[in-house]
């Protein structure tokens, strides 16, 4: 497979400019027009014209021709003609929602297995995991269960940050990511902070972008992973 999930889309330098460099290297291998659908269903307070609209433009560079999946006539048909599968950030339960409502999940896992590279951030990183539980989204509507793609064997929490602002008396990141650690000790979660991203590229997986990663698996201590070669292995 060929993956790029990103913690977050949006930065100081402008829409996905952080992470441009990284999305060439994913589509490197697709000639100029290549049809790209973009998914933009976790988008619940920005249309999803609009939506379709900023990642066009954001990625006009490319020489991509993409369309919003909500525009098109025929879904499935759209995605098994898919050269790139794009999907953005948002709410997750809306995403997963939408997707297996419309009995989309199963056609985007299946390209995506088969080489169709594959670019997610924030929600859209959520989706390739195994679940959504580790998303940081309120449940603002029942997706009719949490299994998500599966393309990783692990978790991802974007947007990952152990900040506690002084008298705020809620629980930190990470210690909400221990009680998902609790409840499911085998399985590793990624905290992936803002900037970074992952790379997956067959069997090699890569953490992109200047900061470290924080790895959570069962009651072991978290762990900072350096950008490079990443082993989720405990």
């Amino acid at each position: 497979m060929n993956l790029l999930l990103l913690s977050n889309s949006s930065s100081d330098a402008g829409y996905l400019v952080h992470a441009l460099a990284d999305i060439r290297a994913l589509i490197a291998d697709l000639p100029a027009g290549a049809p790209a659908i973009f998914v933009p269903f976790a988008g619940v307070t920005r249309g999803w014209d609009d939506y379709g609209a900023l990642v066009a433009e954001a990625l006009a560079d490319t020489g991509l021709d993409l369309q919003s999946l909500h525009r098109a006539a025929d879904p499935v048909a759209a995605l098994e003609q898919a050269a790139f599968i794009i999907v953005g950030g948002g709410n997750t339960f809306n995403l997963l929602g939408e997707l297996r409502r419309r009995g989309l999940l199963e056609v985007i896992a299946r390209r995506v297995r088969a080489g169709v590279p594959y670019l997610g951030w924030s929600a859209g990183s959520n989706m390739a995991c195994p679940t959504i539980c580790t998303t940081n989204d309120m449940p603002i509507t029942d997706p009719g269960g949490f299994d998500a793609l599966g393309l990783i064997p692990f978790q991802i929490n974007p947007h990952y940050t152990n900040a506690h602002p002084p008298g705020h008396r809620g629980e930190t990141r990470a210690q909400r990511l221990a009680e998902f650690c609790a409840k499911n000790p085998a399985m590793p979660v990624l905290g992936l902070p803002e900037g970074t991203g992952l790379r997956v590229h067959g069997a090699a997986m890569t953490l992109v972008g200047p900061h470290d990663a924080t790895v959570f698996l069962g009651q072991q201590a978290p762990r900072a992973c350096a950008p490079g070669a990443l082993d989720m292995r405990a």
